[in-house]
């Protein structure tokens, strides 16, 4: 598990971490999980691999699952895991770490949630699923522990020959109540073709978010997607 080093800046400066230049001015990043041959036609569960794109198509990072054989057998979609992303030059830049939890919302002690460290070793933030019998909820803190966002599902997440969106709103303090305000954003899971989506659980995301956003907080959002894949769009073998 990584360590978690406070952040602090110089004279009030916040630079942006290394290795995130590249995110400074999108507002919107593609996520395209590569085909695992053997997972399609064996059913042997493998480790997870994407591509990060920007809005022309160009490649941005690299992502890769680091779990264990048994694990993914055993836990299927509800593995514990460790993502990490690399840029260009293959330095590692992005480490998302998801810890073993419940699938089913009847525990709500043992909810689904992920920490996000940009630049490693520093908390950037978390996302935390939120106990509900509907509609999918999760909550986005930042570094700080302060919730700064909420991302709302549809109540079906297996919607055919059409995207599946999940909301991002923001969120503020009312009589001491987080309560969600405006869309800002969007996570939505792309219809990849019929033989795709059922012969393989490679799936393609989109996410958008306002421009000006904090990178670190573009690294949690793209955490929030990840975590979004593994809970409902990673089929069980």
């Amino acid at each position: 598990m990584n360590k978690i080093q406070p952040l602090s800046f110089p004279n009030g400066s916040e630079p942006t971490p290394l290795g995130l230049e590249s995110l400074v001015s999108l507002d919107t990043i593609f996520v395209k999980q590569k085909i695992e041959l053997l997972e399609a036609i064996v059913g042997c569960e493998t480790r997870n691999r994407y591509v990060i794109m920007n809005d022309q198509g160009e490649e941005l990072f690299k992502a890769e699952e680091e779990s264990d054989c048994c694990t993914r057998q055993c836990c299927g979609p509800l593995r514990p895991f460790e993502l990490t992303i690399r840029d260009a030059n293959d330095q590692d830049v992005i480490t998302f770490s998801r810890p073993l939890a419940c699938g089913l919302c009847c525990f709500p002690c043992c909810l689904q949630s992920i920490a996000v460290y940009a630049p490693l070793g520093q908390l950037a933030g978390t996302v935390e699923q939120e106990w509900t019998w509907w509609t999918p909820k999760f909550t986005v803190k930042n570094w700080d522990g302060v919730d700064i966002f909420k991302i709302v599902g549809p109540c079906c997440t297996l919607a055919c020959f059409s995207d599946v969106e999940f909301q991002i709103f923001s969120s503020k303090m009312e009589n001491d109540e987080t309560i969600s305000t405006d869309e800002i954003g969007r996570i939505s899971k792309k219809w990849g073709g019929l033989a795709r989506e059922m012969l393989t659980d490679a799936d393609n995301f989109g996410i958008s978010f306002p421009v000006d956003l904090d990178v670190r907080l573009k690294a949690v959002l793209l955490g929030a997607l990840f975590l979004i894949d593994f809970m409902y769009f990673e089929h069980n073998q």
